[in-house]
């Protein structure tokens, strides 16, 4: 019944492979000879602000992503960032310097923001409820296929022995973006963002497309759903407010303050040093391969997020938040405590790592350990669901622009994470590992009192979720499985039946 919807997103889910190749390619390139040779080994600071210039352009991207969303559609706007893409890549496979190579991510880093912003609203657009966290989640596996992809693309050109092994890696990025363009004009609009613009029967026909296995616009599900729609749409125009006064309602802000939030708690649990840092990380605690020990954790990444996509959707989105931040902060304070007891000065200072452990092979091997379990911990509940959560608890009146702020708030840490973790790496050292621990701790509290759960419930009925007065802990979800929308679709079969 919802092969369409799985075929589509796991297409459009193309448009995180596009992020995951960004990941993969600086990842696997710090550290190589020919990069640091071409580029005159940048370190500290410079390498952070050659990192994080795709975070700035993201943020950029996210901001706008709103007004193109609404205006243009969720898929067109998707377009757009694709092409956008093929340029960035175009110029950072040229690049002459690190002028050229940091307005190259730039330029990337804009295409990462809209699709980032643009992908999840569209997924969750088309999708049922009781398989929305699962739809939304391709994304998150995209990333994490297009981060695996790439590194190993970017390990088998290390070995060219010219500037062939950076600049074939960074041009093979536009591949899927060129992909994502053109498969786009046999998809959908979304369903929701055609009833607000007023297109009423293209929008029944879509519904029907994507629910009804003959298309049928008078199958009681496709007409419920579009009852709900109709009537959520209704309420929202009785408001007459601008959608940026909306946003700064009581009603609304909370919503787009917690959808931020939980964006930014996802890239302060430690994972941007797990994925662009671990290389230094690693040849600091003494693996002897850390190319190679780097590799496996991209693999752990793609595997453990396939069980959030198959249970997401069961288990729900609240429980998840609220495990993984504590085994995070274990993870990231055993590393940070072993750096500390095992570790020693580098005396090397052309090395990114000024602290490094030597002739303790247990530490090191427990480093490792706890890198990967990270990683697995990440990919688990953080990864998918800090990308399912913010496009649903938006109103459809502001949902472009609400997850536009929720993940400009995530390439804003993303930024201050890249740019910063260089020099904190060789002046912190270790510390900066105990920062990062707490940081987990702070986001579970966060999740524990104020984020409720949203998982098989439709995204019309996201009001009575926030506003039903019960404490989190009794979940509105609990209330039994036949909610609203079962309820409308058996009314409207009694009466077709009559």
């Amino acid at each position: 019944m919802f092969l369409n919807v799985y075929t589509i997103s796991a297409f459009v889910g193309l448009g995180g492979a596009l992020f995951g190749f960004d990941i993969g390619s600086m990842s696997g390139v710090l550290g190589t000879r020919q990069y640091e040779e071409f580029f005159g080994n940048p370190l500290g600071t410079l390498q952070g602000i050659i990192t994080s210039a795709m975070a700035a352009g993201s943020f950029i991207g996210a901001l706008s992503s709103s007004f193109v969303a609404d205006k243009f559609s969720r898929k067109v706007t998707i377009q757009g960032g694709a092409v956008v893409w093929c340029i960035g890549a175009a110029i950072q496979a040229s690049s002459n310097g690190v002028a050229m190579l940091i307005i190259g991510r730039v330029v990337g880093g804009l295409c990462i923001g809209v699709t980032s912003s643009t992908v999840p609203i569209y997924q969750s657009e088309i999708a049922p409820r009781k398989i929305r966290g699962r739809v939304v989640a391709f994304q998150v596996f995209a990333i994490t296929c297009g981060t695996l992809i790439q590194y190993f693309i970017q390990y088998g050109c290390s070995f060219i022995n010219s500037e062939a092994a950076f600049r074939i890696p960074w041009a093979v990025q536009a591949v899927p973006a060129v992909a994502l363009f053109s498969g786009l004009f046999w998809f959908p609009y979304s369903p929701r963002w055609l009833a607000s613009t007023g297109r009423w029967d293209e929008a029944l026909q879509v519904l029907a497309f994507l629910r009804s296995k003959n298309r049928d616009v008078n199958d009681p599900l496709v007409l419920a759903e579009f009852k709900e729609i109709e009537d959520q749409m209704g309420l929202e125009c009785e408001e007459q407010s601008s959608s940026f006064q909306e946003l700064l309602s009581p009603k609304i802000r909370k919503r787009v303050f917690l959808a931020m939030a939980i964006q930014m708690w996802s890239q302060l649990s430690g994972m941007i040093v797990m994925m662009y840092y671990t290389r230094y990380l690693l040849a600091s605690a003494g693996i002897a391969n850390p190319d190679f020990a780097s590799s496996m954790q991209y693999v752990i990444n793609v595997v453990m997020t396939i069980p959030c996509i198959l249970w997401t959707d069961r288990l729900g989105r609240r429980s998840s938040l609220l495990v993984a931040p504590i085994f995070m902060s274990l993870w990231l304070f055993l590393i940070g405590g072993l750096l500390m007891r095992y570790g020693e000065p580098n005396t090397v200072q052309s090395q990114p790592y000024t602290w490094k452990i030597v002739g303790h092979p247990a530490a090191s091997r427990t480093i490792l350990a706890c890198t990967y379990l990270a990683v697995a911990t990440f990919s688990v509940a953080w990864g998918p669901v800090s990308w399912i959560y913010p496009p649903e608890v938006v109103p459809l009146r502001v949902r472009a622009t609400g997850v536009s702020l929720a993940t400009a708030a995530n390439w804003a840490t993303n930024l201050a994470l890249g740019f910063s973790v260089p020099p904190l790496f060789r002046s912190i050292r270790w510390r900066m590992f105990f920062i990062v621990g707490f940081f987990n701790i702070c986001a579970f509290f966060h999740v524990l009192f104020f984020m409720p759960e949203t998982k098989q419930r439709t995204l019309e009925e996201m009001d009575e979720i926030f506003e039903h007065g019960d404490p989190l802990w009794k979940s509105f979800t609990s209330r039994g499985d036949v909610n609203k929308l079962d309820k409308l679709a058996r009314d409207i079969d009694i009466i077709l039946l009559a």
